[in-house]
């Protein structure tokens, strides 16, 4: 049973931790050497109730371009002439992925297979390539050769085709850059599919877990700047107070919805069928979750989305803010007719939510793909500097 109300929390009472007795997982969007080996990782999953970590090729190029913790397989990957820069990336990738997938495993275990996952994304640049992007999962999850990682894919039109196919042949998936309602539906489609695939070939169900990583903050800061745009040439009263009300609701009334669509999604026969053989659901997992306008509540997004079956992966800033004075309550099936009146009156103030999240997975896709880049001359430069002749 779900505790209710607002949580008082005192000084022996970690929110973090506390989390979990909503139902909800809290991982660490972030990934650095340091938090591996200096302990930092384990102090969190036993001070913080930590359940998983997620990385990106943008939290990899700061902890490679700004750090000097990962000279020692820079220094040794310089003599390998045999490797291009994507390959020496990898390299570095996968002893950090390795390395946590071994300190989450207890974690994995407890939980029965739930939780204690690290992500590890598939380029950015095969976001609109399939097969590239299911070979490159094949191979990822190969090289890792861990249980309790999961393959990142994004939830493009090219990308749901290859969850599919990488969860029927048992390979775990977090669907990356979601930001609208029925592109989440069709992913979530793609996951049952996978696993219906996966159960006619004899395969363990009980050992695959997914996630769809929702993206929060990212949409309230396009709808906030398209406000502010048509508050400029508003000249209705009404108008202008519409408008003025929506600012900083949007994300929150979004993803809310779209835990209402995996609530349906993830029961009734079809998967009754699945789950009688042990299939977990694919959770919602809330990404983009640190607070990007400073007139908003530092911890607005953690609060708000707080649920059963459910994952928060929050930046370090985000985690020490929610530690600090995060408030607990059943917040994400609270009020959820006044989130659809939300989306109802972006409608009617002309702002099309088709529109904003279509941009949003465009703008992702190049973002993702041009921190790739940045990573991999990162990677160049860095392998140059540690070199034998340097």
């Amino acid at each position: 049973m779900q505790p209710t109300g607002v949580l008082e929390t005192s000084k022996a009472t970690n929110p973090l931790k506390a989390l979990l007795s909503y139902g909800q997982s809290m991982w660490l969007d972030y990934i650095r050497r340091d938090l591996i080996t200096s302990g930092s990782l384990k102090k969190m999953i036993q001070e913080d109730g930590l359940r998983g970590m997620t990385s990106n090729p943008s939290i990899f190029e700061k902890a490679i371009a700004e750090s000097s913790l990962y000279d020692d397989i820079l220094k040794s990957l310089a003599s390998r002439r045999d490797l291009d820069a994507t390959a020496r990336y990898e390299q570095i990738a996968i002893r950090d992925i390795q390395d946590v997938a071994d300190i989450l495993r207890p974690v994995y275990e407890e939980s029965k297979f739930r939780d204690g996952y690290v992500s590890l994304e598939v380029s950015p640049l095969l976001a609109l390539k399939t097969q590239e992007t299911i070979e490159e999962g094949r191979r990822l999850w190969k090289a890792v050769s861990r249980e309790n990682v999961m393959i990142k894919v994004p939830g493009t039109a090219e990308g749901i085709p290859a969850i599919r196919q990488l969860v029927g042949e048992g390979i775990n998936i977090n669907v990356t850059l979601l930001f609208a309602q029925e592109v989440y539906e069709k992913v979530a489609e793609a996951h049952i599919s996978g696993l219906e695939d996966l159960a006619k070939r004899g395969g363990n169900l009980k050992k695959m877990a997914g996630v769809a990583s929702f993206f929060i903050s990212r949409i309230d800061s396009l709808v906030d700047s398209m406000i502010d745009e048509s508050l400029k040439t508003a000249s209705d009263v009404q108008q202008q107070t519409l408008l003025k009300s929506l600012k900083g609701k949007v994300a929150i009334a979004n993803g809310k919805l779209t835990y209402q669509r995996y609530q349906r999604i993830f029961s009734g026969p079809r998967w009754e069928a699945l789950a009688t053989k042990g299939a977990q659901t694919q959770r919602v997992l809330w990404a983009s979750t640190s607070t990007k306008n400073p007139a908003y509540r530092d911890v607005m997004y953690v609060e708000e989305l707080i649920g059963p079956d459910t994952v928060d992966t929050m930046p370090p800033a985000t985690v020490d803010a929610f530690r600090d004075h995060g408030q607990l309550r059943n917040s994400l099936t609270e009020n959820v007719p006044a989130a659809q009146k939300v989306m109802d009156d972006l409608a009617k103030a002309g702002i099309s939510i088709k529109e904003v999240t279509s941009k949003l997975t465009t703008d992702g896709v190049k973002l993702f793909a041009d921190a790739f880049e940045k990573l991999l001359s990162a990677v160049e430069k860095s392998t140059q500097k540690k070199g034998p002749n340097a």
